[in-house]
């Protein structure tokens, strides 16, 4: 008996209820099939009708997302918000909940999804995040503009002035940073003048390095005892140029982090390496990390612990140097111990300009009190030098000077 014949003797009179059954089958699922037809008509309608736009927590631009998001009237009217740390350093601010908001904006309707979840990455939990943003229209410019629209805010917010940045997952701007004056940071005749000829002197030359195809970027190395003023000359740089400063401790990272975060840092930035001779790893490793490696008594069981961090040499290098370093930048480390740098770091190419901030002169020592007492005499200046030989490094003597401060000031309160 063929199929045709099965469903005639089914849908007969003979077999009422199995012909009554299948009926009921047939309509309950035409019922559900044309119950879904409206829906997927909608779906495609939106979908043709309309553009969207989705920034996840991975990047920056996300950051940029929310500060756009607190300049706008609508986020006023919004009944459902969370509170938010770390866009106003320690003030409180409040951005949309996970969930759909609607508002207008630039003459359009704006549905912006707020999604949150808890997912687990290694042996960590981890919340992600992310902004959807669906307007009508098909055309990409209105996007465009929206997108230069929150660039633009964020470079309201960080001025022209240089910023400092430190990562975590994405880079961040630091908080009441302030950057260094040029003129307050001391060296020996000349030292400022000559690195400030050389950067100077590189900025201007990007078509030269464009002629000749040589990766635009510049290294730098400032090397010499604790105090001298390495950290406070590149902030000083940093202002002079108007060039963002992006921190990075070699200690928090690993080959793989560390390339992913020097990719998102912008051209005409400095990426400074603070205290680079405490690496952790100086050397790329020729075997198997511990927590890699077999468990004692356990053949064939790995240890749960997680990866160490630390940067390898081979990881650094192709940071400075390789196909993904990045254009436009001055690559600045700092070092106390020079001597324990690996010379693969030190060849042209990765450092092209040393600077030794050794131990302060008389003439650095004299140059920075009058600094904080223009009127004071140039005999007063030498008679302080003179009685604080014991203050060997800049730091040290600038203390000393904050101390004297203090001293010729407190009369002052105490008569007021």
């Amino acid at each position: 008996m063929n199929m045709g014949e099965i469903l005639k003797s089914i849908l007969s009179g003979h077999n009422q209820f199995a012909s009554g059954g299948l009926l009921l089958m047939i309509i309950g699922g035409l019922g559900v099939y044309l119950r879904a037809v409206p829906e997927t008509l909608w779906g495609w309608l939106v979908s043709q009708t309309t553009m969207m736009i989705t920034v996840n927590d991975e990047g920056a631009a996300f950051v940029w997302v929310k500060e756009w998001l607190l300049e706008q009237e609508f986020l006023k009217r919004i009944r459902r918000v969370d509170v938010d740390t770390k866009l106003r350093g320690e003030n409180v601010a409040l951005i949309p909940a996970p969930g759909r908001h609607w508002f207008w904006r630039a003459g359009r309707p704006f549905i912006v999804y707020f999604y949150r979840s808890d997912e687990k990455k290694q042996v960590s939990h981890r919340r992600s995040e992310s902004l959807t943003f669906r307007t009508i229209g098909r055309n990409q410019r209105f996007l465009k503009r929206f997108v230069d629209e929150v660039a633009a805010c964020h470079e309201r917010k960080i001025g022209v002035q240089s910023s400092l940045y430190t990562y975590e997952e994405y880079w961040t701007r630091v908080e009441g940073y302030v950057p260094r004056l040029l003129e307050s940071v001391v060296l020996k005749p000349g030292e400022k003048e000559k690195l400030l000829q050389d950067i100077g002197k590189f900025k201007a030359s990007w078509p030269r390095y464009r002629q000749l195809g040589v990766p635009y970027h510049r290294g730098y190395l400032l090397y010499g005892p604790p105090g001298t003023g390495k950290t406070s000359l590149v902030s000083a740089i940093a202002a002079k140029f108007e060039m963002s400063i992006y921190a990075v401790n070699l200690t928090d990272f690993n080959d793989r982090t560390l390339m992913r975060a020097i990719n998102d840092v912008p051209p005409n930035s400095i990426v400074l390496f603070e205290d680079i001779d405490c690496m952790k790893s100086g050397k790329a490793r020729t075997t198997p990390p511990d927590w890699a490696q077999k468990t004692p008594g356990a053949p064939g069981e790995k240890s749960d612990a997680p990866p160490q961090l630390g940067v390898t040499l081979s990881g650094l290098l192709n940071v400075l140097d390789g196909f993904n370093a990045p254009e436009n930048v001055l690559f600045v480390m700092t070092s106390n111990i020079v001597e324990t740098l690996d010379p693969a770091l030190l060849r042209p190419g990765r450092i092209d300009f040393k600077l030794y901030m050794g131990q302060a002169s008389e003439g650095q020592k004299i140059e920075l009190y009058r600094r904080f007492f223009p009127l004071a005499s140039e005999v007063e200046a030498e008679l302080f030098v003179e009685t604080h030989r014991s203050a060997e490094t800049m730091a040290e003597f600038q203390g000393g000077l904050l101390r004297l401060e203090q001293d010729e000031a407190l009369p002052e309160l105490v008569e007021a």
